[in-house]
């Protein structure tokens, strides 16, 4: 059971900061992100596995590098300065997009925007735990999830609009994606101060074998539990493009991303709040439900209710567990080995991101919409399976030694 947290408390300035960085560096990346499955199919005529193949190499390309970019920023003791350099990263590769005319452009836009997130996911990660009282985690990291995801779905909005406005013309949407981008480098540099290191603590490599020694159990438990999770969600690509297929004009389809993206945001924070008040594991096995019955119901239906309301489900299970993930991450560490322990969690998911969203583009290439989702809720099962079997573990007291003689 967690920790209650005190109500009384109001979160650092740095951690709001961080979270309308995030917010806008998110409006950027999905008003392009939310046109990209189609822009590629439609335009640029790819097929459904060679978009799995480039959303699963772009975001195992950023998980990788968490790993490095996290150690890094244990040994030198900042992390401020590695998020600048992720979040240029970022900013730089927007125009990319909108100059694409073949995969290849689009395939080095989009590794070149995940190198950024790479660089900068772990040790911002790392700052939100250094920044946030403990008793204060889950709701710091719901917070930051809330405003990120708020950009989430603003960008589709605004990607569907001047869709709308300019007949249909993805490339000027793309360019006017540069805007947001540069906009959060500057409340970056200007808006978060990085707590300062202890005088006096000696630097040592942090992927060195006794210092991953120090990573509990209980903390690769999570990084398992992480990749699981990962494994039953592939991108959310196949979300857009699975209402695209059920007839919901061009325009629209950045509409499943606005609604997954707002019931995650306004469910970020206040689950995060309560996760710093229940067992974690409880709310865990509650968003693997959600993400099964969004599964059943995107894999029955690509439009109409059902489908709305898979996509609905799909977010609610994103608010329930991401953010708590982090927190879990977090508490589980120790504070000079958080940037290392985020990257080596990202890591082990970005790999299940990889081969999830590899083999959902083949199952849809080769048995269509409804394998892949069904696919999805079957790994959300035996996902569900493992977390109430070691709630369950961790619940029964061990047996008593038998008595000699």
């Amino acid at each position: 059971m967690a920790p209650p947290a005190s109500p009384s408390k109001r979160l650092p300035a740095g951690i709001w900061a961080l979270g309308f960085v995030s917010l806008l560096m998110d409006i950027s990346s999905e008003m392009i992100h939310s046109l990209l499955p189609v822009f590629m199919v439609t335009a640029l005529g790819v097929s459904m596995l060679t978009v799995g193949l480039i959303e699963g190499a772009a975001e195992g390309t950023a998980m990788v590098l968490k790993v490095f970019s996290g150690a890094l920023s244990d040994w030198w003791g900042k992390r401020k300065p590695l998020a600048i350099v992720g979040y240029g990263l970022g900013a730089l590769s927007k125009p990319l997009f909108a100059l694409a005319s073949t995969a290849g452009w689009v395939i080095t836009a989009r590794l070149l925007d995940r190198v950024g997130k790479g660089i900068r996911a772990a040790p911002r990660d790392a700052l939100v735990a250094d920044l946030a009282p403990p008793d204060q985690r889950g709701a710091a990291f719901g917070l930051r999830q809330s405003l990120d995801t708020v950009g989430a779905f603003l960008g589709p909005l605004l990607a569907m609009g001047l869709m709308l406005l300019w007949a249909n013309d993805f490339r000027a949407v793309f360019w006017v994606a540069v805007i947001p981008a540069a906009l959060c480098i500057v409340v970056l540099v200007c808006g978060v101060k990085e707590p300062e290191r202890p005088s006096g603590q000696p630097r040592t490599n942090p992927i060195r074998r006794e210092n991953l020694r120090r990573l509990s159990q209980k903390y690769w438990w999570v990084v398992t539990l992480g990749a699981v999770f990962t494994l039953a969600r592939f991108s959310e690509a196949f979300l857009v493009l699975r209402l695209q297929q059920g007839g919901l004009p061009l325009a629209l389809t950045p509409l499943a991303l606005v609604l997954m993206s707002l019931v995650f945001s306004l469910g970020a924070y206040p689950l995060g709040k309560l996760s710093d008040r229940m067992n974690h594991t409880t709310l865990l096995a509650w968003g693997l439900v959600a993400l099964i019955a969004a599964d059943a119901l995107l894999a029955w239906r690509g439009n109409g209710i059902a489908a709305w309301l898979g996509i609905a489900l799909w977010g609610l299970h994103m608010a329930m567990t991401q953010g708590l993930l982090a927190t879990m991450v977090a508490a589980s560490a120790p504070a000079d080995l958080r940037g290392t322990a985020f990257g080596m969690f990202n890591l082990a998911s970005g790999v299940a991101l990889l081969v999830a969203s590899a083999l959902a583009g083949l199952l849809w290439d080769q048995w269509g919409a409804s394998a892949t989702f069904l696919a999805g809720g079957a790994f959300s099962a035996l996902a569900l399976v493992g977390v109430l079997w070691h709630a369950r573990t961790e619940a029964t007291p061990p047996k008593p030694p038998l008595a000699q003689g």
